[in-house]
């Protein structure tokens, strides 16, 4: 089973994404903030990981640098998931993310279906950028 690592602050977001992950067949493991994230990346080397930016002790920023210059977790695929505006996406994928998603009604919507499909692409191999800001 594919494992994912969810590192989002929200309580709300990370139950209604880790529902719909779970359910379409992953292993979802959550942290609410940026330090319980490194850790758990480093202890369980993950998948995938989405990531928000805007989170406590560490911010998602200094994760996502982090992760891509740990050799335990740097080839670990991160997408980032941020209410940020999409103008932040090369910066972010400049620092090594495969991945943009803009946090938008959108991304619940049918039970997060947007979201649990461009996590299959991903990890499938046929799309390795992942981005709901132009939709």
């Amino acid at each position: 089973m594919q494992v994912i690592l969810l590192i989002e602050d929200s309580k709300f977001l990370r139950l209604a994404n880790g529902k719909a992950l779970t359910r379409a067949g992953y292993d979802v493991l959550n942290a609410g903030d940026g330090l319980e994230g490194l850790k758990l990346a480093k202890e369980k080397s993950p998948h995938l990981i989405l990531l928000d930016m805007m989170l406590p002790k560490v911010s998602g920023l200094d994760v996502l640098r982090a992760l891509k210059q740990d050799p335990t977790t740097k080839a670990i695929p991160v997408v980032i998931l941020t209410a940020l505006s999409a103008k932040n996406k090369d910066k972010l994928a400049n620092e090594g993310a495969a991945g943009f998603v803009e946090k938008s009604d959108e991304l619940l919507a049918n039970d997060s279906a947007a979201l649990v499909s461009s996590v299959k692409l991903l990890l499938n191999g046929s799309n390795p950028v992942v981005s709901f800001a132009d939709n």
